[in-house]
């Protein structure tokens, strides 16, 4: 995979050259101290995934991320972890690797980009499985929740509704968004607006859940799924 590099501190960028070049599924084009010109160079350069620093002077990660039409692949590298709740509104952003950045947390990153490029059907999970929890943007607050603590979550429009062992949380995002950062041996939509923790069933009928009090509907097509999913004597 051709990559770049975006990132204002050289020593980040010295760091990430040198993990690039050991791996053999990487080849280096060029690295950048700014997003602009990153931008100038994309204009004219096909590229398979970049590295991308989030804090930079005048021209965020972010920012750049919603000015590139149809970007690539993109790592986030950076040293908060409080910026994942913001990477969920971003298809293109595949991992998010915190500085100082761990050689073996490197290569899971371009494994899963590898597995996901060889085979589409493969979802690709821009958390690592090891993460245990997530963040919710309350009212200008990140709350944390343990991913485990989840019972289920639901749509309601452009809000989801995430439901805890303890507290509910309401949401701005959607359903397909939270999906695609849950991890995949835990979590199974089935239905149109509902995912659950399928650690949490305790029992299942023919069109219903029970996880809790609460009973959700199991649409006709995904029943099979849910079946294939748990331990089944």
């Amino acid at each position: 995979m051709k990559c770049i590099i975006i990132d204002d501190e050289k020593l980040a960028r010295e760091v990430l050259s040198v993990l690039i070049l050991k791996s053999e599924k990487l080849v280096l084009l060029e690295q950048f101290s700014n997003a602009i010109d990153a931008i100038k160079y994309l204009n004219v350069n096909k590229v398979d995934l970049i590295f991308l620093d989030i804090h930079m002077p005048n021209f965020s990660g972010f920012d750049f991320v919603q000015t590139i039409k149809n970007p690539p692949k993109v790592i986030l590298v950076t040293i908060d972890k409080n910026f994942a709740l913001e990477a969920f509104n971003y298809n293109c952003i595949t991992d998010y690797l915190i500085k100082p950045i761990v050689e073996e947390r490197f290569i899971k990153a371009i494994n899963r980009i590898t597995i996901k490029r060889e085979n589409p059907l493969v979802p690709l999970n821009p958390f690592d499985s090891s993460v245990k929890e997530i963040y919710i943007n309350i009212d200008k607050r990140l709350i944390k929740i343990e991913i485990s603590a989840i019972n289920f979550i639901q749509a309601n429009g452009d809000y989801i509704l995430i439901k805890t062992e303890g507290t509910n949380f309401t949401v701005h995002t959607t359903l397909k968004k939270i999906e695609d950062k849950l991890p995949k041996n835990s979590f199974l939509k089935i239905h149109r607006s509902y995912i659950i923790n399928v650690n949490k069933i305790i029992d299942i009928q023919d069109s219903t859940v029970l996880i809790g009090k609460d009973l959700i509907p199991v649409s006709k097509n995904n029943r099979p799924i849910l079946m294939e999913s748990i331990n089944l004597l």
